[in-house]
């Protein structure tokens, strides 16, 4: 017994003394780690901080990073945050997990804030068993192959490429089970789009991708074959973008895979560049031709996409379709705001160039019926509309449908770290890196996505059925009223009039 005792004293001791030599060492090289990052810091010239203050000026640029990370967490309030605050994706969180999205106690928001949205409530509310389902609307009625959906809130453009490929799966999916329609983004039309079953809006970007020869030229043989897929209903010209209106995209060359090559129709291992605008696109006549070009081609609606820039610029739109006749209009306009996103823009243009969806989307909708145009064409809102507050907005000025490229991020998992347009998002959206991809389970983030959908369409539903009428589809401009400056209210029907109606 004794000599299990000295047996065991002396293991204890050696291991006492083996952790002491381990600490020491430990010690010594973090003070070898102080001494040469020391000499490394006030020797070099690139970085004023870490000059003045070696080593520690270092922590400056950690907290910077994670600062990204915990602000949302620790110390953003609820309504503070941008892009997106708290209560905006805690919205969608809620309506995509299928779980009660209900609040307690008070409004969080501003409501007499300058801007602010208020809905008109009725004395006599829409009874729930007077309420009826959405009503489906037709695009592009004189095509061969017209599309009628009873789509409200769908998918926005988001290329194969700039999201991963499990993202691509539980979208498609996710619309198909939703009912709504899913946007192809620039980069073409991939196998994963198809494999959900949803309804297809292939988008043509500048680049032309997917539709193109090898120069960049459109190419009526791609069209046709794109075409010929059932599930592709519309196609829309990519003018601009919310976020960066006049800039165009890059995808590395090492991301353009053998794959990636063969559906946007790009070389492999080459920078695939996107143009700043469509080179073949001098004018709105010019635009109106390709329109009638494709659309003759496929013999399905097609319409464009674009961020207004002034009030002329739709004027001179319109007056050029009049001068054609209304047979060459598009079949739909797809108003995006300066408020939408992107993967990667510089922050000139997302901060600084094109008109907001709340200036521009009742601009478009009243120069349509002031040119007596708003019957032939369709209007799809873009840009932040991820609530059914803002849906609802939406609706009273007068789109036809909504699309949100980030609602739907945020409903397969999106935190908001930011990280879109350096490979390393960390919910596997917006990554090709395998190890952050597979925590994207794509039919489980599938549910979500259409669970977002029907909870957007029952909330919105709620704001119509207070507002007294029987769908969303129902709403005006007399169910909304806009705080001013002064904090009293104006309803939107006055702060819009008709305007005078031009003739053809």
């Amino acid at each position: 017994m004794n000599k299990l005792s000295v047996d065991f004293g002396e293991f204890l001791m050696a291991a006492m003394q083996a952790m002491a030599a381990l600490f020491i060492l430990a010690v010594g090289l973090v003070i070898l780690w102080i001494i040469v990052t020391y000499v490394i810091d006030v020797t070099q010239t690139q970085q004023t901080i870490r000059r003045n203050y070696p080593v520690i000026g270092r922590f400056r640029y950690f907290f910077e990073h994670v600062g990204e990370f915990f602000r949302q967490y620790f110390f953003a309030m609820d309504r503070e945050e941008l892009p997106f605050n708290r209560a905006q994706r805690s919205w969608v969180y809620r309506a995509a997990k299928n779980v009660d999205s209900t609040v307690a106690f008070g409004s969080t928001d501003n409501i007499n804030g300058p801007g602010r949205v208020l809905f008109v409530n009725c004395a006599f509310p829409t009874l729930g068993q007077d309420a009826v389902a959405t009503q489906p609307v037709t695009v592009g009625t004189d095509c061969k192959q017209p599309y009628t959906t009873s789509s409200l809130i769908n998918i926005s453009g988001m290329s194969f490429g700039a999201i991963s490929e499990p993202a691509v799966l539980a979208l498609s999916a996710g619309a198909k089970g939703a009912g709504c329609w899913l946007n192809t983004g620039e980069g073409g039309l991939s196998p994963y789009h198809l494999e959900g079953g949803a309804d297809i809006v292939f988008q043509i970007g500048t680049a032309k991708n997917g539709v193109r020869d090898i120069e960049g030229n459109l190419n009526d043989e791609k069209l046709i074959e794109i075409a010929a897929h059932a599930q592709v209903k519309m196609f829309e010209i990519k003018m601009s973008q919310g976020a960066k209106p006049g800039k165009g995209g890059i995808l590395p060359g090492e991301k353009v895979s053998a794959e990636i090559a063969a559906i946007r129709g790009v070389e492999i291992g080459k920078d695939a560049y996107s143009p700043n605008r469509h080179p073949d696109i001098n004018s709105f006549d010019d635009l109106i031709d390709m329109i009638n070009r494709v659309r003759k081609v496929t013999g399905k609606p097609t319409g464009f996409k674009m961020v207004v820039g002034a009030p002329q610029q739709v004027d001179t739109l319109l007056s050029a379709i009049l001068a054609r006749g209304v047979e060459f209009a598009p079949d739909f306009i797809t108003i995006d705001g300066a408020e939408g996103g992107t993967g990667a823009a510089p922050m000139p243009l997302i901060d600084s160039v094109g008109m907001s969806l709340r200036e521009s989307l009742p601009l478009t909708v009243d120069k349509l019926k002031q040119y007596g145009l708003r019957d032939r064409v369709k209007v799809i809102a873009s840009g932040k509309l991820v609530t059914p507050g803002a849906v609802g907005w939406a609706l009273c000025v007068g789109a036809d449908f909504i699309t949100s490229a980030r609602g739907f991020m945020f409903a397969l998992g999106c935190i908001q770290a930011l990280q879109c347009n350096k490979n390393t998002c960390p919910t596997g959206i917006t990554t090709h890196n395998a190890k952050f991809q597979k925590g994207l389970h794509p039919e489980s983030k599938a549910t979500r996505v259409t669970s977002y959908v029907n909870n957007m369409l029952k909330e919105v539903g709620i704001i119509a059925h207070s507002c007294g009428v029987k769908s969303p589809r129902a709403l005006g401009r007399s169910h909304a009223r806009i705080v001013m400056g002064n904090g009293q209210t104006k309803g939107m029907d006055e702060l819009y009039p008709e305007l005078e109606k031009i003739e053809e």
